[in-house]
């Protein structure tokens, strides 16, 4: 699998919101050994796209893209207006993805992070079919851009409405549209799959990410996670792509206390990279 995998981390590790000056991470983590970088807009106005564009070039590092989306940017929503906020953002990620040269962006973009509630089955089908149908829409705006979208199933306290591999596959088949496709994270699968193996096989070759941390959010290799599982589920299905470390420091309060990161998971976040990589290439690496 050596050759296939992109070794890669999120800027999160380190900072929230990514800007223009969060080029000065690049060095770092190309220095770790990583080579992939995955960047997460929050707000594009902060991002000078071509300046991140000569950084990862200097840097020689690969990037991936995923998006943040809050109450502003909800597809569920019952008001239009914010359905067209969640559309004016994604779009303005698709460019910056054509400026990158990536050819998705991820992202559990049909709902707002957090929406976690007890509703009726009537409120819950009014709510996936306007997922479904805004998302199609997206579809179509990812096509224009010759993009793909990979959408991220989240554990229950962080969405009601995809939380595991066969509901994401069960999105993916509503949306109809080539351009949906699966963002795994081993954080949300540890908490809401029976069988990590089996959720990735389930996926099959509509998965073109996957993110990493502990189950509890933690340097991989340090808890509960069957990691021999994720990497036979990845060979069954042949994977090849990015493996990113995702996980957060507390030091951005307003970021550790919407993922409930109330301590150091390392020494430092440094540490944590350099941990987590070593780890996952002794794993995955044949």
């Amino acid at each position: 699998m050596s050759n296939k995998i992109d070794f890669g981390v999120s800027t999160w590790l380190w900072q929230s919101p990514f800007t223009t000056n969060s080029i000065d991470l690049f060095p770092k983590i190309k220095k770790l050994g990583y080579n992939l970088v995955e960047i997460p807009v929050e707000d594009p106005l902060l991002i000078d796209a071509r300046e991140i564009k000569k950084a990862l070039i200097d840097n020689d590092l690969k990037v991936s893209v995923c998006g943040a989306f809050g109450p502003s940017k909800d597809l569920t929503h019952n008001d239009s207006k914010i359905h067209r906020q969640c559309f004016d953002y994604l779009e303005q990620c698709f460019e910056l993805c054509n400026i990158w040269g990536v050819d998705f962006l991820a992202g559990p973009m049909y709902s707002a992070v957090g929406k976690a509630r007890m509703v009726s089955p009537d409120q819950r089908k009014l709510e996936w079919n306007l997922a479904v149908t805004n998302l199609h829409k997206v579809c179509l705006m990812a096509y224009a851009h010759d993009l793909s979208i990979a959408l991220e199933p989240l554990n229950r306290f962080e969405s009601d409405m995809v939380n595991t591999a066969e509901d994401v596959m069960r999105l993916v088949t509503d949306i109809n549209h080539a351009s949906a496709m699966v963002l795994l994270d081993g954080f949300h699968m540890t908490i809401e799959e029976k069988n990590i193996r089996d959720a990735i096989n389930t996926v099959g070759d509509k998965l073109i990410h996957v993110q990493v941390s502990e189950n509890h959010r933690g340097v991989p290799g340090t808890g509960l996670t069957p990691w021999n599982d994720f990497k036979l589920g990845l060979d069954d299905i042949n994977y090849s792509g990015g493996l990113v470390i995702e996980s957060f420091t507390p030091e951005i309060k307003e970021l550790a206390a919407a993922v409930c990161i109330w301590k150091t998971m390392a020494k430092s976040q440094d540490e944590f990279a350099q941990q987590g990589l070593k780890f996952l290439k002794q794993t995955f690496n044949d």
